[in-house]
């Protein structure tokens, strides 16, 4: 699905979940899981679009779009054989503050990727997922598997994350991703080779670490917290 046409479809579902808050609905929330055309997607930060590299012939040859998007973050590659996922969640009736909830996000791609043998790592200069490089000249750098930006509105979040499974890789090169110049990119194929889960395998595995965090999450909210938390961002 283009990027846009999912984007109308966040926009939809947010709209659901806020309905869902003021009937005290028990669903608490809905799971987008997608793959994007070849796409660039850049955010409002005003050095943004300076990470971008490539050429508009350059990313014609390519067949890379570009959009702007308003995520936090910087600027992202997405494509076919990466597993984007939006969680359209009222982080109010849940409790969660910006930064449990950017924890929670990595929590449930290190438990899906451990999953299939990976071991996921969380680096606290930089949001996202990331694990030793597998390049013979990294030096066991850490490389990005995993990249996350998100809006709150109404406090209920939209966007969220994307997994690299395995995608083209050479298209990461059009950009400095996420603006973190120096800092490589991989993927679940470079890690894992011939062991390299499918992509319905690993959203049915992304599926049920995010439903189990969720439900972990609700049990342990109490009403008071809720009704505590801000109810615009």
């Amino acid at each position: 699905m283009s990027y846009a046409e999912a984007f109308a479809r966040q926009q939809a579902v947010h709209q659901d979940v806020l309905a869902d808050r003021d009937a005290q609905h028990t669903r608490i929330g809905v799971l987008l899981l997608v793959e994007h055309p070849p796409v660039i997607t850049i955010s409002r930060r005003a050095s943004a679009s300076n990470n971008l590299l490539a050429t508009p012939e350059l990313l014609a040859r390519h067949g890379v779009e570009i959009a702007e998007t308003d995520r936090g973050g910087d600027i992202t590659y997405h494509g076919p054989g990466q597993l984007v996922a939006y969680p359209i969640l009222d982080l109010n009736r849940l409790g969660l503050g910006l930064h449990e909830y950017m924890r929670l996000l990595e929590e449930c791609v290190v438990r899906t990727i451990a999953a299939f043998g990976l071991d996921g790592r969380r680096d606290a200069s930089a949001t996202g997922v990331w694990v030793k490089s597998t390049h013979p000249q990294s030096h066991n750098q850490l490389a990005k598997i995993a990249a996350m930006g998100i809006r709150v509105r109404k406090w209920i979040s939209m966007h969220g994350l994307a997994l690299n499974i395995d995608p083209v890789m050479e298209h990461f090169g059009l950009i400095v991703p996420c603006g973190l110049a120096g800092r490589p990119v991989t993927s679940m194929k470079q890690q894992l080779g011939e062991q390299c889960p499918t992509l319905e395998q690993v959203k049915g595995e992304l599926s049920t670490q995010m439903s189990q965090l969720i439900a972990q999450r609700r049990a342990a909210s109490k009403p008071e917290a809720a009704s505590n938390s801000p109810a615009t961002q």
